[in-house]
């Protein structure tokens, strides 16, 4: 879920570097966020759905395993229209992250417990806002900003820590 949430915003942190490494136009930059975002958030309530009629965990898993796919996808893209179809896959999975990690963490908790639960799992979702905006002021390459003042923090998987590799690290665990 932390993932889910931080890829949300981490490659807007990255914008022009991708501008540069991919010879992107404004439009391909705006698809580069929006890809991910309209995906999530068209089939989220489709995801949850899913997840009803064919089995929380299972539906869970498959989407852990389609958003470290797309991630890798995306972090081997070579063209804007290769990053813009994985950040579309990578919000495919986590539209089915997202609403079911609160329902599993719900149905597993007791009641008694369910409220810390659920304030921990929004905590854990604003951290991941956090510390994208937190890692890219640490950064020597980055400039602090949104994607449409622009940013020089690098993402490729090789030159920069934040979401592939941490998402590779999660998945393993």
């Amino acid at each position: 879920m932390f993932m889910v949430a931080l890829d949300n915003l981490v490659v807007s942190t990255a914008l022009r570097t991708s501008a540069a490494e991919f010879q992107a136009d404004t439009t391909d930059l705006q698809w580069f966020v929006n890809a991910y975002v309209l995906s999530f958030a068209c089939l989220l309530l489709t995801g949850a759905a899913l997840g009803d009629r064919f089995g929380r965990r299972r539906l869970f898993v498959l989407g852990i395993a389609a958003f470290t796919l797309a991630s890798l996808a995306c972090a081997f893209a070579d063209t804007s229209g290769e990053l813009i179809a994985g950040r579309a896959a990578q919000g495919v999975g986590a539209a089915a992250v997202m609403p079911l990690s609160l329902t599993l963490l719900a149905q597993a908790v007791p009641d008694r417990l369910r409220s810390l639960a659920l304030g921990l799992w929004s905590a854990v979702s604003g951290l991941a806002v956090a510390l994208d905006r937190s890692w890219a002021a640490r950064s020597p390459t980055a400039s602090v900003g949104s994607g449409s003042s622009g940013s020089t923090c690098p993402w490729r998987p090789w030159t920069a820590p934040p979401a592939f590799w941490q998402t590779a690290e999660f998945r393993l665990e």
